[in-house]
């Protein structure tokens, strides 16, 4: 394996999935893309880019679906220019809600070169003590040789039906990055095979594009990546999961509960009125 800094220059691309309708967000989200629901000073999808920026990458492509051009009109720009500095940004429409895996696959054009980030944007991952996330990934990628690398975190099993759960290789030591032998869509907590869920960052290659076009449609006709990546390891693949850092913490913005805790979050960190809204709430200092 090469230097670090070797390794962490080969992933280039990113894929940010942006086409969900958020109706568990309605009446908030009917005018406007859930994506673009305000978190401290900017929006959600604002912070993922930053993330994907800070791993490296020199375009993004963004997967927006219906009324969702106002993520179009925060970026600015044209033919993947970017109003904002920094990498380019291009976007495609996913015409209809058909699943993660389908808005995956809408980028085989984009991304048919090399591997590449995905990276929810609806979903922001705090810091941690252990680093940057997508570069964390990106080590463990090519360290294994892999074909796809999966961020993982440990749930309670009767959360395990809301996510896809890994089942480690034997032996493997879960505190480290480790490969998997299998991955389940939503099991129940008694056919779960770890406690570990799909934490929504992934690094894939080409090859995924090959495994979706062959993964039959879910129960309710949606395309799920789990099950192409699922595909992917019977046939051989090599799928390796690396957990989230130190005191990382994931911020999902999919339902008013967890928007609420997460704007809140952000607010107490803000460098400038933090202080002042911890008075409000009668919270002490970090």
């Amino acid at each position: 394996m090469g230097s670090p800094t070797e390794t962490r220059c080969r992933i280039t691309k990113a894929l940010i999935p942006a086409a969900g309708r958020g109706t568990r967000l309605h009446p908030a989200t009917r005018a406007q893309p859930k994506e673009m629901l305000p978190v401290g000073r900017q929006p959600v999808i604002h912070h993922v880019y930053q993330e994907v920026t800070r791993a490296g990458v020199e375009s993004v492509l963004i997967v927006t679906g219906r009324d969702k051009r106002a993520i179009e009109d925060h970026f600015g720009g044209e033919d993947g220019s970017n109003a904002l500095g920094g990498p380019r940004i291009f976007y495609v429409r996913q015409s209809a809600p058909r699943g993660l895996g389908d808005a995956i696959l809408m980028g085989e054009c984009y991304a048919s070169d090399g591997p590449f980030f995905v990276a929810m944007g609806d979903t922001i991952m705090g810091p941690s003590r252990s680093g940057d996330l997508l570069l964390r990934m990106s080590d463990a990628y090519f360290e294994f040789e892999a074909d796809l690398a999966i961020a993982v975190q440990p749930v309670p099993p009767e959360a395990a039906r809301r996510y896809g759960i890994v089942a480690p290789v034997p032996d493997s030591d879960r505190a480290r990055p480790f490969l998997i032998q299998d991955i389940v869509e939503k099991p129940g907590p008694d056919q779960a095979p770890s406690a570990l869920a799909v934490s929504a960052r992934y690094i894939l290659s080409p090859r995924i594009f090959d495994c979706l076009a062959r993964t039959p449609l879910s129960a309710t006709g949606e395309l799920e990546i789990t099950d192409a990546i699922r595909l992917c390891v019977h046939e051989g693949g090599r799928v390796c999961c690396v957990p989230l850092g130190e005191g990382q913490q994931r911020y999902d913005v999919g339902n008013f509960e967890s928007y609420y805790k997460t704007f809140i979050t952000f607010a107490l960190r803000d460098e400038e009125y933090g202080d002042a809204v911890r008075r409000h709430f009668g919270v002490g200092p970090e």
